[in-house]
């Protein structure tokens, strides 16, 4: 799995730039299939007690880009990240998170078209983290 995330991430299957759901985000440089390892979620392997100390919550020294991998083991894609950071929120993602030994990929869910935003559920288990802006037809209103 790990040769394929270099791959299509090498391969310029996404592109990073100015999204209406929030900042940055990444979009499908051209069709995505169902199924295809888009990129490897990259950055700094931090522990739980580190994690909630990066928590953002916009204080200084926060990081928004820290991803949850097992229950002790998180990535912070702030540093050493790679454009994989970029992927926002949808309550209604095309693209899901696998978590592998330590590891993370972003996952298309379905047929990605080419100019459309990728996203994936942030999921931060019944702990609002603040106004969601994904405008999903379902949106649950918070992150």
């Amino acid at each position: 799995m790990e040769e394929r995330a270099e791959l299509m991430s090498g391969s310029g299957l996404i592109s990073v730039r100015a999204s209406g759901i929030h900042g940055l985000g990444c979009f499908a440089a051209a069709e995505i299939p169902a199924g295809t390892v888009v990129i490897e979620y990259r950055g700094e392997l931090i522990d739980r007690a580190e994690a909630l100390r990066r928590d953002d919550r916009g204080r200084p020294g926060s990081s928004p880009y820290v991803l949850n991998v097992s229950e002790d083991l998180y990535i912070d894609g702030a540093v050493g990240g790679n454009e994989a950071r970029f992927i926002n929120h949808s309550c209604e993602p095309n693209c899901r998170v696998r978590r592998v030994g330590g590891r993370a990929w972003i996952v298309a869910a379905r047929t990605i078209t080419e100019g459309e935003e990728l996203s994936f559920d942030y999921d931060y288990e019944g702990d609002p983290q603040g106004p969601c802006r994904c405008g999903a037809r379902t949106c649950r209103g918070y992150l």
